[in-house]
């Protein structure tokens, strides 16, 4: 059997609805076409794209910065307390095929600096703006479509 594609998904823990409704795209694309989410597992961005992905059947991840699994976001499938706080971002992105970044903070732009030192394909949604290494959409659809595909040509 083929290894699923696995699609970090990092952004702000608390964000609006729109935000949160667009990330759910992002889960939903993703798990419809045999992707894997993970994230951090909280709320916000977090909370939306695990929303998007179970809704669509899919599977999700979630690396806390916790060591309690109750901190988990109800969306979470498998709920990997690291206790580790900030430092499990990157985790989060080691595990991933590609990453796609949504507005945030200092979490999200250190999320994105390991992607990039990974050498891990990363896809922005109007988040930071770090240089031509980064592929910048302005729809989570899109985003989804180009981490899919970048994702499966790394497997």
């Amino acid at each position: 059997m083929a290894r699923k594609p696995v699609i970090a998904v990092v952004g702000a823990g608390k964000c609006s609805k729109k935000l949160r409704d667009m990330a759910a795209e992002v889960g939903k694309y993703v798990a419809e076409n045999g992707g894997v989410i993970v994230s951090g597992g909280m709320g916000g961005i977090m909370e939306g794209v695990s929303r998007g992905a179970k809704e669509a059947g899919g599977v999700t991840i979630g690396i806390l910065p916790t060591d309690q699994k109750d901190d988990a976001n109800k969306y979470i499938d498998y709920v990997l307390p690291s206790g580790f706080g900030e430092a499990r971002n990157l985790l989060v992105i080691r595990a991933a095929d590609a990453v796609i970044a949504f507005p945030g903070k200092y979490g999200t732009l250190s999320e994105m600096a390991f992607a990039l030192q990974a050498g891990k394909p990363l896809i922005s949604v109007n988040a930071w703006k770090l240089g031509d290494d980064i592929k910048v959409v302005e729809t989570a659809l899109e985003a989804a479509e180009i981490a899919m595909e970048m994702a499966q040509d790394s497997l």
